[in-house]
């Protein structure tokens, strides 16, 4: 299945596991804010166990999306860009609370995302804010992610959270599992456990 998500738009989709995700970056400065949740409503992307039982402060590729209960979402196996924002978050808007609501869910639901195709960086200010890296994706990057449960995901293409411009469209395809895609890293493994350990 193709998908093009003009700028300013929101979509979501079912992905069973196994199946992969590409995220095309139809413009340069594109963003593409993603909501994960497991398909039975127990699990959603938890960012900060994602970063800190992987030792980052961005999402890369062959990073694993991890959930509140230390569970593996999705793998992110193959991107063009070695920087995704997952740290500023995503300011909430109508369109995305109304797809939100298409699955029953609401505005309780709205959790940290990932600003895909976006980097930010510390502004040259006294203040040492974080800015917006300006043009980071360029029309044609690609992020490639694989489910690993099934999950319900939401894709908005909303300017990031810091940007003054506007968000260029992104496609998206759906592909069939593919048996050759790699398992999960050990290190990936190995991180899941020391979360669980953490929560037990």
């Amino acid at each position: 299945m193709n998908r093009e998500i003009p700028g300013g738009a929101v979509w979501s989709v079912p992905v069973r596991a196994g199946r992969s995700l590409t995220l095309t970056a139809l413009a340069d400065g594109a963003n593409a804010s993603v909501l994960v949740v497991g398909a039975d409503r127990l699990d959603r992307l938890n960012i900060p166990d994602t970063l800190k039982a992987q030792m980052s402060a961005r999402i890369r590729p062959g990073m694993v999306l991890m959930s509140d209960r230390g569970l593996a979402l999705a793998t992110v196996l193959d991107s063009s860009l070695d920087w995704h924002d997952c740290l500023t978050g995503l300011l909430p808007d109508r369109l995305l609370l109304i797809e939100l609501a298409k699955h029953g869910l609401g505005q309780a639901d709205l959790h940290a995302c990932i600003n895909f195709f976006s980097k930010v960086a510390i502004a040259d200010d006294p203040r040492a804010s974080l800015a917006v890296v300006p043009d980071h994706a360029r029309a044609g990057d690609t992020v490639v992610l694989r489910a690993d449960q099934d999950l319900l995901v939401f894709i908005s293409t909303a300017p990031h959270p810091l940007s003054d411009g506007p968000s260029g469209a992104i496609a998206v395809q759906l592909g069939t599992a593919d048996p050759t895609d790699p398992p999960l890293r050990e290190e990936a493994v190995r991180a899941l456990e020391l979360t669980r350990e953490l929560i037990a």
